[in-house]
């Protein structure tokens, strides 16, 4: 990989500073126009574990919920359930949203998707017909977990998806007016491996879906898998800003042979500090949820810290006062 092991050892010290003084950064982020966060299991399947990392080393006040105990969130018991309050209660973090895997399933009728796969490491096994039944699951948990908020996608990706798009949004317009009668959101993840993956496509499919409570789930990192794409500027200037609902921050770099890799947060092709001063000049709110993918640092912990590190360096570079 493209990262070296000086750049590494250097995010390491970074990150083992930054997590000596979670007092100091609470302290810090009442200032912060962001919701600063980071996906539970991007640090451990352990949820106290995790939430422990978050709250204790990272200074966080929020956390974005995908999985748990080796379950997706959406698969949790009531009992799990009640466990997950008591723990996100016992280190005072709340919940940015519930990454749910909603919509990440084959569009039918269509030709099967190169993607369709079962590589969902979040056990997205749910099809089709199955789908208004997880969205009703969702809503349960958002309103349990205390957010307004449920991430979705726009099903895997077809090499032709013109001939399927208006019904695919017409099932997204859909899904926002049911969220819509308990006053939740739905965040559309721009996704490398759904029709949505870089800034242009979804500012088309943002013009497409007009419900107020649908929005977008901005990746940056996501939509920098494709050669061509510059997210930052170039695909962030073509979104409607009030339309952003939500942040995944991650980074890739470009490798000679055209393909990618992900990269900790501060390395690769995504200027973060650049799109945070941006997002925050243009009054972007809500959250900024690390989910490094990343895992140079050799386990899924380790790594995040390094890109934890790296998003506070650029959060501060950004000068958001985070």
């Amino acid at each position: 990989m493209s990262i070296s092991r000086r750049e590494f050892l250097s995010g390491a010290v970074a990150g083992a500073a930054f997590c000596a003084a979670p007092e100091m950064v609470r302290a810090m982020a009442s200032s912060c126009p962001f919701r600063v966060a980071v996906i539970n299991d991007e640090i451990s399947q352990d949820f106290d574990h995790a939430c422990s990392v978050a709250a204790k080393d990272f200074g966080l006040g929020w956390i974005e919920l995908r999985g748990m105990w080796n379950k997706n969130i959406t698969a949790l018991d009531d009992a799990q359930i009640a466990d997950a309050k008591r723990i996100l209660a016992k280190y005072n973090l709340k919940v940015t949203d519930i990454a749910s895997p909603l919509f990440k399933v084959d569009w039918p009728g269509a030709p099967l998707s190169k993607q369709s796969e079962r590589r969902d490491t979040f056990h997205a096994d749910e099809n089709f017909k199955a789908q208004d039944a997880l969205l009703e699951k969702c809503i349960e948990l958002a309103k349990a977990f205390g957010t307004d908020r449920i991430r979705c996608f726009d099903f895997w990706r077809l090499e032709d998806v013109k001939p399927y798009r208006a019904a695919i949004n017409d099932k997204l317009r859909q899904a926002a007016q049911r969220a819509a009668k308990d006053k939740l959101v739905l965040v559309l993840e721009n996704e490398m491996s759904c029709n949505t993956a870089t800034g242009e496509e979804a500012a088309a499919t943002l013009a497409a879906v007009t419900e107020s409570n649908f929005m977008l789930n901005w990746d940056p990192g996501n939509a920098a898998t494709f050669p061509n794409s510059m997210p930052y500027p170039n695909g962030y200037d073509l979104l409607p800003k009030n339309r952003i609902g939500h942040c995944h921050a991650k980074s890739v770099v470009r490798k000679p042979d055209g393909k990618w890799e992900w990269a900790p947060v501060g390395k690769g092709v995504v200027d973060w500090a650049g799109q945070l001063k941006a997002m925050a000049k243009d009054g972007y709110r809500y959250a900024v949820s690390l989910e490094t993918h990343w895992r140079g640092a050799g386990t899924p912990e380790a790594s995040t810290r390094v890109s934890m590190a790296g998003l506070k360096d650029a959060l501060k570079q950004a000068g958001t006062g985070c």
